[in-house]
């Protein structure tokens, strides 16, 4: 895929990885619709803003009807409650579920055909290395990139016989606003926007951004006693 000759739809762009997405996309020359909760938010020059909470059923098509011309889908807005299974209010846990599997459903569904109609084009789900691995923490958050990632995987399939090619993006912990406060490595969101963007243009289906990703996907074979050893 020619990144220069893609119209781009970025959810949650006005901040952290998605601004940086946005960024490189228009670094490298594609036409980019920038889409947030609060548009007013976002001062990048040259994109289009657009009003958008993906969980709003009502954003969503209006969205599809501004950006007809989209060929490359960026599912990128995401929320971090922090929420226990366990001990949480199960609104939080369902917030996590409705923006990562459920407003990532809903934009798909939304785009594909407009992608389809276009020509076809790529999709890009921003998964995350807590998609294989639970720390015991944020469940909520985790246990809706797995199934964010299961979605990825079948979407995957039902929309390559279309021409629309899904990708995932699996990243730790980045330098970003939901990342804030929190004592670990964290990596560089402009490098990482870089590789995703690069995995998209080489035609990659799973983009695996940093070594943390890269060793859970690797233990994931190894089941239970690669991934949890102190329980084994």
């Amino acid at each position: 895929m020619n990144i220069s000759k893609q119209v781009a739809f970025v959810t949650g762009a006005n901040r952290g990885f998605g601004r940086q997405l946005t960024l490189e996309l228009l670094s490298r020359g594609a036409k980019v619709y920038a889409a947030a909760r609060n548009p007013e938010t976002i001062d990048i020059p040259g994109v289009t803003p657009v009003k958008l909470d993906i969980t709003n059923p009502q954003e969503v098509a209006t969205s599809a009807l501004i950006a007809k011309d989209v060929t490359l889908l960026i599912n990128n807005a995401g929320s971090s409650t922090g929420a226990s299974l366990l001990e949480d209010d199960v609104e939080k846990i369902q917030l996590e579920f409705d923006t990562h599997f459920f407003g990532t459903l809903s934009m798909v569904r939304a785009f594909a055909p407009i992608i389809e109609k276009n020509g076809g084009g790529s999709i890009l789900n921003v998964l995350s290395a807590l998609s294989w691995f639970s720390s015991g923490t944020v469940g909520a958050y985790t246990a809706a990139k797995a199934a964010e990632w299961a979605l990825t995987n079948d979407l995957r399939l039902n929309l390559y016989p279309r021409n629309v090619r899904v990708s995932g993006l699996h990243v730790g912990f980045m330098e970003t606003d939901m990342t804030t406060g929190l004592d670990t490595p964290k990596s560089n969101p402009a490098d990482i926007a870089k590789k995703a963007i690069d995995g998209i243009e080489s035609g990659s289906f799973e983009i695996i951004a940093d070594d943390n990703s890269r060793m859970l996907q690797g233990a994931l074979a190894g089941g239970v006693p690669a991934l949890y050893p102190h329980l084994t």
